[in-house]
């Protein structure tokens, strides 16, 4: 369970006073995640979810993701709406940790969606990248390919004590993709971890898009890519599911066509999103966690889905109809 900081009473009735919210019925932590404390707040004026910032998050950084969720919510799309306290800020801070409240969404995520609920999530990552095109404030992607050389190295060791011969290729994805990563793709605000559980569902429809705090401006098919990788791969990582990545991609078309340049790319682009979840998923496994109760992903997962990528050849390798 992925709580660092806990309020105290009075703490937390400090906070509900400034966003004008009373009559607490319930509070309590929230399982999911590991990167911040999150916690479910029943009040008189409903249910929401709070949440304290630990050390991933920087403080300057909160305005673009709070921003970005309430002008998705502001487009009728169904993300977490931030509550502003009295005097309009987003943010309040508890023990020099900043601190968000943001309305609670119904649905359910699933750990293996089936084609269905995949073709929705597909349109509704579209359907966000559309409604986010104007969106004025800018955030680079700090975990995109030219940070990718930076968290490999010294970690070589570590990526053959879990995988023996890993190593190797991963220097060689880390050449290829430094003389081929493309250029002139389009561009635009990028969700950029868009997996199963950032998804919740009534049944086949989308009712919530949760998690912005890795979104950033990249190529909009790089989200797409990421999500072949989320969605699409059995649970041993190897053997991609070629209906649910025929259903994403469909359902991302049905809003935003792909251009050519960008189906030409997707082998490049998956193989890429692969190497950043394996990435940073061994940092996460060889560093010492703050003795908070986390259970760590396990890097080996994407080593699989790079094997698989080195080898795909054109957008049909990942079910894109001609």
């Amino acid at each position: 369970m992925a709580v660092y900081t806990e309020p105290t009473d009075e703490e937390l009735a400090t906070l509900l006073n400034a966003w004008g919210l009373d009559g607490l019925r319930n509070f309590k932590g929230i399982a999911e995640g590991i990167q911040n404390s999150n916690f479910l707040i029943e009040v008189r004026q409903g249910r929401f979810i709070l949440t304290i910032y630990e050390k991933s998050v920087v403080l300057d950084d909160l305005p673009f993701y709070l921003g970005l969720t309430e002008t998705a919510a502001n487009a009728g799309l169904p993300a977490a709406r931030p509550i502003r306290t009295q005097d309009g800020e987003m943010v309040q801070m508890i023990r020099g940790k900043p601190t968000s409240l943001c309305t609670f969404l119904d649905g359910v995520s699933s750990q293996h969606p089936p084609s269905s609920q995949t073709r929705a999530a597909g349109a509704a990552l579209a359907q966000l990248h559309l409604a986010l095109a104007d969106y004025p404030q800018k955030r680079p992607n700090d975990l995109g390919p030219h940070n990718w050389s930076e968290l490999w190295a010294g970690r070589a060791a570590h990526s053959e004590d879990l995988e023996p011969g890993i190593a190797p290729s991963i220097d060689q994805d880390l050449k290829e993709f430094a003389a081929n990563w493309p250029r002139d793709l389009p561009r635009g605000i990028i969700h950029a971890d868009l997996f199963p559980d950032n998804v919740l569902f009534l049944g086949d429809r989308v009712n919530g898009l949760i998690d912005f705090y890795f979104a950033c401006e990249d190529f909009l098919a790089y989200d797409l890519a990421v999500m072949l990788n989320a969605w699409c791969f059995e649970a041993n990582g190897r053997e991609f599911d070629l209906v649910k990545g025929r259903a994403l991609i469909m359902g991302y078309e049905t809003v935003r066509p792909l251009s050519q340049s960008e189906r030409n790319a997707l082998p490049l682009l998956a193989r890429g999103a692969a190497l950043r979840f394996f990435l940073t998923r061994l940092v996460d496994w060889v560093t010492p966690m703050d003795g908070a109760l986390v259970r760590k992903k396990d890097p080996r997962d994407y080593a699989a889905r790079l094997a698989f990528h080195r080898n795909a050849r054109s957008a049909a390798d990942y079910g894109a109809p001609e």
